[in-house]
This record gives C-alpha cells, structure tokens and sequence, in this order.
C-alpha cells in the first residue's frame, strides 16, 4: 500500500494539473517545485509518463531512484507507488458508475438553471461518458474544446438559445460536478 496520503495525492495531482495549464514558464515551475517539496516531505517524488492515448502522474518512492532513473531492483512493493491518470480516456470498466455521476450532473443543472443549460448538460454528459469514460468533472481543457468545437454543432442539433450559452452550460455543469473551471 502507498505511503502517500490521500489528501497528499490529490494535492500532487491538483498542482501537476495547474502545472500543465500554466500560461507562463514561471507559473509552471512554481507550481512543479510546490508538488515536488509537498512529495519530498513523504520521501516521494513524481514525474508525468505521457504515452500516445494518456498522461499519467506517477508518484513513487525516492528510494527507487538511483542517478535519475528509477532502478527495478530497488522496489520491494510496488503498490507503494501510485498513478493518476492526467489525460486520456478514463477505464471503460467504470462507465456505468461514470455515466451515473455525469446524469447526476446534468439533472442538476437542469434543476437549478433550466431546460437550456439542461439539454447542454446531458450532451456534455453523453460526450465525456460516451468518448473517454471520464466524470464531468475531470474534462481536460482540451476536452471540453473538442465538445464545444466539434461534437456539440455536430450532434446535438442545438437551439439558438442553446448555442449562444454554450460556455455558460459548460461553466455550470464543471461547477456543479466540481471540476475545474476553465480560465475566463
């Protein structure tokens, strides 16, 4: 079992997100240097593993690490380390528990803003559980692009009303499922 704990992680992974989304070279590194100094703490460091479908933080043990590269025959365990994934499609094992979460998501907002923001919610909700089995609220930048660019004026037939909130049924839904929102 990993040393690391849970409200460790998630602030790595948070950090590593803004890292990632930074605007400038600084911002990037500060938010870097603050993950690294958070994981050192645990005697852990980290590293981003981008492959063609993913990127995935990988947290694991300092100790398996000999001149910069992480040395086989220095892990004992290796469910100390621990991967999150940044990118990417999420596990099409946990579509149904996904689809639930982004239905959730979409009712809501069509409870508490309308028919509207409603029906941009259940196509945003088809479109992150249908293309890449993630939660509404782990919808990458990129992501929500794709949706706005591409798979909204293309299958969704939307209204007139719906096109112009578009960026507003988005915001709402991040807000509402507690992702994060993209910079204004």
């Amino acid at each position: 079992m990993t040393d690391l704990p849970t409200d460790v992680l998630e602030e790595a992974e948070r950090l590593t997100r803004l890292a990632r989304e930074a605007v400038d070279d600084g911002e990037t590194t500060a938010y870097k240097d603050e993950r690294d100094a958070l994981l050192a703490d645990h005697d852990y460091d980290a590293r981003v593993r981008e492959d063609d479908t993913s990127d995935v933080l990988v947290c694991h043990p300092q100790e398996w690490v000999e001149d910069g590269v992480i040395r086989p025959g220095r892990i004992e365990d290796v469910d100390r380390g621990v991967e999150v994934q940044l990118s990417g499609p999420g596990d099409p094992e946990e579509w149904d528990v996904v689809d639930e979460r982004n239905r959730a998501v979409a009712a809501a907002v069509a409870e508490d803003h309308g028919p509207v923001h409603g029906a941009t919610a259940t196509a945003l909700a088809d479109f992150m559980g249908n293309h890449y089995a993630k939660p509404i609220a782990e919808a990458t930048p990129d992501e929500l692009e794709e949706f706005k660019a591409e798979y909204f004026p293309r299958n969704t037939w939307p209204s007139e009303d719906q096109r112009s909130l578009l960026d507003e049924s988005v915001r709402l839904c991040l807000k509402k499922s507690d992702g994060r929102l993209p910079e204004p």
